[in-house]
């Protein structure tokens, strides 16, 4: 479906056309721009229609991600895509999750307006994107579309070893080694809270709910028995682009001495339980030595730095009909206590 042209330039004309992904667009992105991010379109075009008719019947948060293709104007070639999708229940904040082009030349135009589109069509109160350090452009098209810089990252990869050994407790007896569960999953939310800066976790706006669905219940934490709180936890966050599995790796303020062993356990853990070997993905602050040093002891690699945009929409609440339709009544009665207003004297001409 082609969507109406919006937020261009006076007497500008577009060589492109936007439209929403369908399950006939898919054998025309075949571009190696698209290909890492095909399973992510094919099981976008699969759940379009069940999308669609969750709009009809009122309920906003799809089941897939949002994917908008842009084609050349009069030709089935496509030129780029953005994919979108919420973080929470609510739909309050959503991601973007890829915005790709096949051409340098309009890049900049294109992304712009594959971000408006999306934003338009999700209508969240809340976006955050992630782009690499040294992208100026995509940064800069960022920024134009109102998104702010809140976090830098670091991103490693590590390859388990084939022969690992079996995960063993190494975190002594102070602590206890627990999968995540619906049951204690409270206990993840509150560590995530409490590393998480404030301004991000107000945008990120995440329930004990949406923690649960974004890791599919795949986690594992060390709990300290004595307070009934984990100290540490590792969870899964979706598949890498490059291939491989994303992972979040927490440590509770105070317990950084657990980067070691400890820390270690929690990331074996998490390898066998996600099956074959495969390419693990870590983030880490570029200034936290303790967990760098940690990483490079492992074997792992330093592959990239990004940073972390957010962009905030405040809306004005309308007042339900009943509660609007009650404060004019009040307004009303106020205005008929008030006294009358003493008028204002003509002026005396003289005569």
């Amino acid at each position: 479906m082609a969507l109406p042209w919006t937020g261009l330039r006076p007497h500008a004309r577009p060589n492109w056309r936007l439209e929403t992904l369908a399950g006939w667009h898919l054998p025309l992105l075949g571009d190696p721009a698209f290909l890492p991010i095909q399973p992510v379109l094919h099981r976008a075009a699969l759940m379009g229609m069940p999308n669609q008719l969750l709009r009809w019947i009122g309920r906003d948060r799809p089941l897939a991600p949002q994917v908008f293709v842009a084609f050349a104007e009069h030709s089935q070639t496509a030129l780029g895509l953005v994919v979108s999708s919420p973080l929470n229940r609510s739909g309050s904040c959503w991601q973007v999750q890829h915005l790709r082009t096949t051409r340098a030349d309009l890049r900049s135009e294109l992304s712009a307006d594959l971000l408006r589109a999306a934003m338009e069509r999700a209508n969240a109160c809340s976006w955050v994107a992630v782009s690499a350090t040294a992208d100026c452009q995509r940064l800069a098209v960022l920024r134009e579309q109102g998104f702010q810089p809140l976090r830098q990252d670091q991103l490693w990869c590590w390859q388990p070893p084939c022969d690992q050994p079996p995960a063993a407790n190494l975190a002594g007896g102070e602590l206890q080694l627990r999968p995540l569960q619906r049951r204690n999953a409270v206990q993840l939310w509150h560590l995530e809270q409490t590393v998480c800066p404030a301004q991000l976790r107000q945008i990120l706006d995440r329930r004990v709910e949406d923690l649960l669905e974004q890791s599919q219940g795949r986690g594992w934490m060390l709990i300290d028995p004595n307070r009934d709180v984990a100290v540490a936890a590792i969870r899964w966050q979706g598949e890498h682009a490059g291939g491989g599995h994303d992972l979040e790796l927490c440590l509770h303020p105070g317990w950084e001495h657990l980067y070691g062993p400890a820390s270690t356990l929690l990331l074996m853990q998490m390898a066998q339980s996600l099956g074959a070997p495969s390419t693990l993905w870590l983030r880490s602050d570029p200034f936290d030595s303790t967990r760098l040093a940690w990483l490079a002891s492992l074997g792992a690699e330093h592959r990239s730095d990004r940073v972390l945009m957010a962009r905030s929409l405040w809306r004005r609440q309308a007042l339900p009909d009943g509660q609007s339709l009650a404060n004019r009544r009040l307004e009303a009665v106020l205005a008929q206590l008030q006294g009358r207003q003493r008028p204002v004297p003509t002026p005396v001409e003289r005569r």
